[in-house]
């Protein structure tokens, strides 16, 4: 909700608002400048890339008003941290169904569609069949998304004084990705092996299996697929996110865009990264489900495997879910981040000025 305070306003993501249409080769030459300079002074505002939706906002015009306290790096670590846990467990539990869909078309060899095997799993299993792994989702997304946005929100803010500002969203998102990946593979292992019907019975069952059988290093099966899925796929969509908000902020009079549009872009973003990566994903699927001994152990291994059993088609297993699922996660998610960080940015503003007046009226007391 915009604030009334302009110095609180955050820059959102949406289309601007055009009144005449603009061929490609001028809209990719106007990106392109955006995203090589920073954006002119006599524009009367911060460069659009100062500020972002894992950032603290920067005020739009200087003001001869009273500085307002600004988070250090560290705080706007934790707040990216607690918002991103919210809005990861909420986001990943809403959209478990259809992560269970893509799972089993990826780790069947059988030609089934996604209505068919939904079905199948409200057959054979009921509703609940679509949530099975839940507590797992849920303590790992939570844990996995406070990491991440955390690290990003550390990230920029170290990266921002020393690189240029088209550098820093991969950088951040890729720091971001490796950080949280340590604690979402052994959630997707446990989830996908009980989606897949791999393992039975509870979260904790089956990492206790695990651990008894493969060792505290069997919670990292298919860990190389994981970052090799996660990085390309983490940089694709923030950075694509970024740059459209930063190419609507130069083109859009107002500060402030509106979230139906800011969900559009999110969801446009995360469409196009899952679609790219899911070959790797198929093979991430294929590593984790599969106990014991058998078939390859290794990404290229099991990634020559799905070609000789199924062909080249075989690595686009799911894309259909797992685009879907991608993009309603992008957009549901920087929509629930976003709602959650600025009302901990709120809290935490409104906590800094009252400290602040409390110690000018010890000050004015002891003077």
């Amino acid at each position: 909700m915009p604030s009334s305070n302009p110095r609180q306003q955050p820059l959102s993501l949406a289309l601007p608002a055009s009144s005449h249409s603009q061929d490609f080769p001028s809209l990719f030459s106007d990106l392109t400048s955006l995203l090589l300079h920073h954006a002119p002074a006599s524009h009367g505002r911060a460069p659009v890339f100062s500020s972002s939706t894992l950032s603290i906002p920067a005020p739009a015009t200087p003001s001869p008003a009273p500085a307002q306290a600004q988070p250090t790096p560290l705080a706007r670590a934790a707040i990216g941290a607690c918002a991103g846990a919210a809005a990861g467990a909420f986001t990943y539990a809403a959209l478990l169904p259809l992560d269970a869909v893509k799972t089993r078309l990826q780790a069947g060899a059988a030609s089934r569609g996604s209505w068919q095997v939904f079905a199948d799993i409200l057959r054979t299993d009921g509703p609940l069949g679509l949530y099975r792994g839940l507590s797992a989702v849920i303590l790992g997304s939570a844990t996995s998304s406070a990491i991440y946005f955390g690290t990003c929100e550390l990230a920029k803010s170290l990266l921002r004084p020393h690189l240029p500002p088209f550098l820093v969203p991969p950088l951040a998102g890729a720091s971001g990705n490796i950080s949280s990946s340590a604690v979402m593979v052994p959630k997707e292992l446990i989830t996908q092996r009980l989606q897949s019907g791999a393992a039975t019975g509870r979260s904790w069952q089956v990492l206790l299996h695990i651990l008894q059988t493969d060792g505290f290093l069997g919670l990292y099966a298919g860990y190389a697929a994981t970052l090799l899925r996660n990085l390309p796929a983490g940089v694709l969509s923030y950075s694509s996110f970024e740059y459209l908000k930063a190419f609507a902020l130069s083109k859009s009079n107002g500060a402030n865009l509106t979230p139906g549009e800011s969900v559009m872009c999110g969801a446009l973003a995360g469409a196009i990264s899952a679609a790219l990566t899911t070959p790797l994903d198929v093979v991430k699927t294929r590593l984790m489900t599969r106990v014991g001994a058998e078939g390859s152990r290794t990404v290229v291994g099991t990634m020559q495997e799905v070609i000789a059993e199924e062909g080249l088609m075989g690595l686009s297993r799911g894309i259909g879910p797992r685009v879907l699922h991608s993009a309603c996660f992008a957009a549901i998610g920087y929509c629930a981040f976003e709602t959650a960080r600025l009302a901990i940015l709120k809290s935490y503003l409104e906590g800094c000025e009252r400290k602040a007046a409390e110690e000018m009226k010890a000050g004015v007391a002891a003077a």
